[in-house]
């Protein structure tokens, strides 16, 4: 549903927007260049951490351009401030959760990669449990994101505890479930970046359920979409990009050291 914007209002997505675009082109720029500095064994991890940004690139161009496609500022004299006005093209928010779909898996995926298993059929099966999990988290969440006012409010609150399930699923599983592949690296150093990335995962996670509350709280109407456009953006930077760059280091850190001996 689409709201009159502020000028401020406006701005402050389409700048938060625009800069998240940005740190994904970058990092999956710095990501892939530095594939040639990476062990053959972590190369797959590390390109599919890249491959999660410029998804998220992508999908974030997108993003930019339905919000900007979706409002008209006055030409005239009406001064830089004045308010934008609705086009009638409806912003695309789908495309957020699409990016989720492909991307959330893949974030999950990078990390078992760097991580030690007897077997590699061990780290193949982490995968797969954990990305049906995400999948199922998003899926859940969906249909209650097109909620953001009114009598239905309660509604989406269903849909937030539904897929609060596989998410405290898979953050059980990062703190507790991969503790063991965890403890079995041999260097205290790539053990402290595992858990830093582990953790770091988790607490970017956790504010994607506080954002997507923001309406359940008194913030409605347009006041509640730039809640969640801005808060989803931080939370991607972090989710995506911090991490991605932390698995990168544990990649280059285990290369160094010459650790080949992971999940063979």
């Amino acid at each position: 549903m689409m709201y009159d914007m502020t000028y401020g209002q406006h701005q402050l997505v389409y700048n938060f927007t625009s800069f998240t675009l940005a740190s994904m082109m970058a990092t999956t720029v710095f990501l892939w260049l530095r594939l040639g500095s990476i062990a053959e064994k972590y190369k797959t991890a590390l390109a599919i951490t890249g491959l999660v940004t410029f998804i998220a690139f992508y999908h974030y161009v997108r993003i930019f351009n339905s919000w900007v496609d979706a409002y008209e500022f006055p030409k005239g004299g009406d001064g830089e401030d004045a308010a934008p006005a609705l086009t009638g093209v409806p912003f695309n928010d789908a495309y957020r959760y699409m990016d989720w779909l492909l991307t959330v898996p893949l974030l999950l995926m990078e990390l078992v990669l760097v991580m030690k298993f007897d077997t590699e059929a061990e780290a193949k099966q982490k995968s797969a449990v954990l990305g049906t999990a995400a999948a199922l988290m998003i899926a859940f969440g969906y249909p209650g994101e097109t909620i953001t006012e009114g009598p239905e409010l309660s509604t989406r609150w269903m849909y937030w505890g539904v897929s609060m399930c596989p998410f405290l699923y898979i953050v059980y599983t990062l703190l507790v479930g991969l503790q063991a592949a965890t403890e079995k690296e041999e260097k205290q150093e790539v053990k402290d970046l595992i858990r830093l990335a582990q953790r770091m995962t988790v607490v970017s996670w956790c504010t994607y359920p506080f954002v997507y509350v923001i309406p359940m709280f008194g913030s409605s109407g347009a006041g509640s979409v730039v809640g969640i456009q801005i808060g989803y953006c931080i939370s991607d930077i972090v989710s995506k990009c911090g991490v991605g760059l932390l698995t990168y280091n544990i990649c280059k850190t285990k290369s160094a050291l010459g650790l080949l001996g992971d999940a063979e």
